[in-house]
């Protein structure tokens, strides 16, 4: 280790965010005399309902050396091939985002071109039908994805639903086999370097001081360091994201317990939307919505009226502010988690931006001389990644088909920010898809948007008449029966998973 290298890093805050730091910082930089310690009070609870996951999180447990089988047996989980959307389009319709492709390209001419002009002339099937994803999900079969797939009609990829707090603990287990160092006490004071302000240590409550060279905070909303301590500031983007509060309880199992669906549902309702999460052992539910159209006494009813099963816990209401820090690094503090910025539920994506930003802190990080180079890289990557996950989320709202509802009918008429408008114009255009290197949401993402929400393209790529319409139907046909026979072949859900409970 050089004289000139962090050799203290603390992390303020424990949860899925903390531990998660921990444990791949660690893994990363084992034998490189870095000292990590995490602080955290036993006396201060977490927020606790994240229970839906996008496939990135299977990327980051396999980088620590954890199996999807051993995660799935530690956090109690089931599977994830999609989110349905249900009546978001209009009452009593429903379409999924699977993780997935829709059929396949051709010679770089995007299938969603083919299936539009096959579309216009009244042939083939709807574009979810050449979805394996979709079709498995729909049916609700699994198995795990062919490592050699035949072709792309047999891609598909997938997530987990788990218990936030029991994967919290696996993580927890993972950094201090690491060499952790985990310290449970309430932190009463930051202490600021009079030079330049940086952070020098914190105190806890029991006075002990615990001094770092790079902080890093995951000390939820609060943002009790890149906040409190250093009054970065945070951009709000309530204008576009209206909702901003949540009621989360978990329930027992309804009559799909055997067989859980491997999707989430995403359920619109009056003034937001329902999260209807399966894992093995119970259910998570939750109505994210916005106080300025409905109280919280309605929000909750709302909530009883459509959920099954017993209740296991007391409802929990969540107020949040939509938005991010203006610096996620500042000084020598990095915020990750809700300390670093927020973006409802909707589309599983708070553990995923704790990955991404892991992944550029080991990217970037600093030496004791914090270069601002560095320092501005991390936070311009995460400021255009946060935006671009705020444009996907905005899009659902404003393509919505919920005529007469004063929230709906608010998320249609608002004005988008020019990135995503820029995106929706391109797209309506001429079925063109933006895509951008810090994006977290690919192609056949904002394909399932998009189509799902009955917003296509005026018009397809001309290319696509050079193919013949006999030669195009009859290519449809074989797509449509190959991904039929493919999810005939495929056990249940539940029986997969009862499988896995077999396994030594």
């Amino acid at each position: 280790m050089n004289t000139n290298d962090i050799e203290r890093l603390v992390i303020v805050g424990g949860g899925t965010a903390g531990w998660m730091t921990a444990a791949s910082l660690a893994r990363h930089f084992r034998n490189s005399g870095l000292r990590i310690t995490l602080v955290e009070s036993s006396a201060i609870g977490t927020i606790g309902v994240g229970e839906a996951t996008i496939p990135s999180i299977r990327r980051f447990y396999r980088d620590l050396g954890i199996a999807d089988e051993d995660v799935m047996k530690a956090t109690q989980a089931t599977c994830k091939l999609a989110i349905r959307f249900d009546g978001w389009r209009r009452p009593g319709a429903g379409f999924y985002h699977p993780f997935g492709l829709f059929g396949h390209d051709v010679r770089g001419i995007g299938f969603h071109h083919f299936w539009l002009k096959m579309n216009a002339l009244g042939l083939g099937a709807d574009l979810p039908q050449y979805s394996l994803g979709v079709q498995l999900a729909d049916a609700g079969r699994f198995t795990m994805p062919a490592p050699n797939p035949a072709s792309p009609l047999s891609i598909f990829d997938w997530a987990l639903h788990f218990d936030a707090g029991l994967f919290a603990r696996l993580m927890k287990d993972v950094a201090l086999a690491n060499g952790v160092e985990a310290v449970d006490g309430l932190i009463e004071e930051v202490g600021l370097r009079g030079e330049d302000g940086f952070i020098e240590s914190v105190k806890l409550a029991d006075a002990r001081i615990l001094e770092g060279d790079l902080f890093i905070d995951c000390s939820g909303f609060r943002g009790l360091l890149i906040e409190g301590a250093l009054e970065t500031g945070y951009e709000d983007w309530s204008d576009w994201l209206f909702c901003d509060r949540a009621v989360a309880l978990q329930t027992g199992h309804d009559d799909d317990g055997a067989n859980p669906p491997p999707y989430t549902r995403s359920i619109a309702h009056a003034a937001g939307w329902q999260w209807k999460i399966p894992l093995r052992h119970r259910q998570g539910n939750g109505y994210v919505f916005s106080s300025g159209h409905v109280s919280d006494d309605d929000a909750l009813q709302t909530l009883f009226q459509n959920v099954s099963g017993p209740a296991r816990t007391d409802p929990a209401f969540i107020p949040f502010r939509p938005g991010r820090r203006k610096l996620a690094w500042h000084r020598n503090c990095i915020a990750l988690g809700l300390a670093a910025g927020f973006l409802e539920p909707l589309e599983s994506t708070s553990i995923a931006l704790i990955e991404t930003g892991i992944e550029k802190i080991k990217l970037l990080f600093p030496d004791k001389s914090f270069d601002r180079g560095s320092i501005d890289e991390f936070n311009e990557m995460t400021a255009l990644e946060y935006e671009r996950v705020r444009d996907f989320i905005i899009l659902h709202y404003k393509l919505n088909g919920r005529a007469g509802e004063p929230f709906w009918d608010a998320c249609r008429e608002l004005e988008v920010p020019d990135s995503l408008a820029r995106k929706m114009a391109l797209f309506r255009n001429r079925g063109h898809l933006v895509k951008y290197r810090w994006e977290i949401f690919q192609a056949p993402s904002w394909i399932a948007i998009y189509h799902g929400l009955g917003y296509l393209p005026l018009r397809y790529d001309p290319a696509v008449d050079s193919y013949e319409v006999d030669y195009l139907e009859r290519v449809f046909a074989e797509m449509e029966a190959s991904v039929r026979d493919a999810v005939e072949s495929v056990p249940a859900h539940g029986g997969f998973l009862a499988g896995l409970e077999q396994e030594p």
